[in-house]
């Protein structure tokens, strides 16, 4: 692995942290707000679901605990469990706001939220409300930060083999891993990427035996989406030179030393847009997307990784820095196109102005 990185903090390339125009104040009538939202796996799984637990304590910590309270049920992976959960809130008429935060869920929040039409649900990652005025959908651009994560693995394979173990090939997870593999054409069309869907978001096992299988046939940069990527990190922290690049979540709290970079989902950008958009009496209705622009997307790099180790000095963490700021603002700008099918072949990526080369 080329050690192409020096030791550095956090680079947010958050823009805004709540950027909606609208003032949102407190609940009305001086109440706090209640929500309750439901996932399909635990607060701690480093992804999907930790984006949004993560996300509501943000809110809180912005609105305080006595303006803003919020009712969590992890691990209902079950969709029918779910929906008993999903009911019983909506019935009891105590929450401002309902999250099934899961694809999975869309259609109990289609049957229910027609049920309840003084209740304001949201759900994703989707964009369909169902034409119902009291639904909100979210989404994540996860091909932005997927991009450039690949931007940064295509620069520093050794192997020139990246491995790449997604879920199941629909939503963000399906836009990362698209991303990825625009980022690391665009960077080096000559690094092979090998892609693997193993058709479940939760089968570690699984998981596990996609990134040995990966590993075994070279490669030594891997990257996934989903809670069963904490198999493949395993794996690669068992490896002498094998990087980890994540998404959804910071994951380098589970392995500090493999873990190189994540794209973060911040979805307090939204739910603050919705909170104020409920106090504005507009329930639901309208779609929101997470991206770079609005900050809902940051990419959070990890100093303590082997990765990042080397002599190279303030030069190359100024390549660093560049490179990555600069796809940022390429994408933004509208420069550069994460998806090959958002109108033409990626572009290349546009070169930093350092005056090194990262050293190997």
């Amino acid at each position: 692995m080329k050690k192409l990185l020096l030791l550095v903090t956090v680079l947010a390339l958050a823009l805004a942290v709540l950027p909606s125009g609208k003032q949102m104040t407190q609940a009305q009538d001086d109440q706090p707000w209640r929500v309750a939202a439901v996932a399909p796996s635990a607060t701690n799984d480093l992804a999907f679901s930790q984006s949004m637990y993560d996300a509501l304590l943000r809110v809180q910590e912005e609105l305080g605990e006595d303006a803003f309270q919020f009712d969590f049920q992890d691990g209902t992976f079950v969709v029918d469990d779910a929906a008993v959960a999903l009911r019983e809130w909506a019935a009891s008429g105590e929450y401002d706001l309902i999250i099934a935060h899961g694809s999975q869920y869309g259609a109990i929040v289609e049957e229910l939220a027609p049920e309840f039409p003084d209740v304001s649900f949201a759900w994703g990652t989707d964009v369909n409300t169902f034409g119902l005025d009291n639904v909100f959908a979210y989404e994540a651009a996860s091909q932005e930060g997927g991009y450039i994560n690949g931007v940064i693995a295509a620069a520093g394979t050794e192997s020139n083999v990246i491995g790449v173990i997604g879920p199941i090939e629909v939503g963000d997870a399906k836009l990362y891993v698209d991303g990825f593999k625009a980022g690391v054409a665009a960077t080096n069309p000559d690094v092979e990427v090998l892609v693997n869907y193993i058709g479940s978001f939760s089968d570690v096992p699984l998981a596990t035996e996609a990134a040995q299988a990966m590993i075994e046939a070279g490669a030594d940069v891997l990257t996934g989406t989903a809670q069963m990527t904490v198999g493949p990190i395993g794996v690669a922290q068992q490896q002498e030179q094998v990087a980890w690049f994540g998404t959804q979540s910071n994951q380098a709290p589970v392995a500090t030393d493999v873990v190189v970079m994540s794209q973060v989902y911040h979805w307090e950008v939204v739910l603050m847009d919705i909170l104020a958009n409920i106090e504005a009496g507009v329930l639901g209705g309208e779609t929101y997307t997470i991206n770079l622009e609005n900050g809902g997307l940051a990419i959070e790099i990890n100093q303590e990784a082997k990765f990042f180790a080397g002599d190279d000095g303030a030069a190359t963490l100024e390549f660093l820095n560049t490179m990555i700021s600069t796809t940022a603002l390429g994408i933004i700008d509208g420069e550069i196109l994460p998806l090959p099918d958002e109108g033409a072949v990626p572009g290349e990526t546009p070169e930093p102005e350092a005056t090194t080369e990262p050293g190997s």
